[in-house]
């Protein structure tokens, strides 16, 4: 997945969802095309729902972190692992944030996904404790607090 970004960022305006939440059925059979994309319409769709409802919670909370922080009261999680092994797929916090996007209706987005996000965006810092960013990043993250 991670070799087709950048055939996503072309063929989705760089991920914008302002344009994203505007594509029709033109737009969705000429991604259902572009042979650099998983073509499977039921995803693409939910591209599409989901770009809206992200629009909507943006509306709502101010942006999306704002929304993802709110699940956990705007503070970020500092685990303190000392193996990769330890590193979960999953939490009761990426849990949550998926199954309230699921009921706003957004379609291909389980608990996996979403605590990959919160590891990417920083709200979960997952790196062990022999890493050489931990130290660094924890007091930073501390400081949130």
């Amino acid at each position: 997945m991670l070799k087709k970004r950048e055939n996503y960022r072309e063929a989705y305006d760089g991920f914008n969802p302002e344009r994203v939440a505007q594509y029709d059925e033109e737009k969705i059979l000429e991604l259902m095309g572009n042979a650099g994309l998983i073509r499977n319409r039921k995803k693409i769709e939910a591209s599409i729902i989901n770009a809206r409802i992200f629009l909507e919670i943006v509306a709502s909370f101010g942006s999306f972190a704002n929304y993802l922080l709110s699940f956990n009261d705007g503070k970020p999680v500092v685990n303190h692992w000392k193996a990769l092994t330890e590193i979960p797929a999953t939490s009761n916090l990426s849990d949550a944030i998926s199954k309230d996007l699921k009921k706003k209706g957004c379609k291909f987005i389980g608990s996996t996904i979403i605590y990959a996000h919160l590891q990417a965006t920083g709200i979960i810092m997952d790196h062990t404790v022999d890493c050489h960013c931990y130290q660094e990043l924890t007091m930073k993250m501390e400081e949130l607090k």
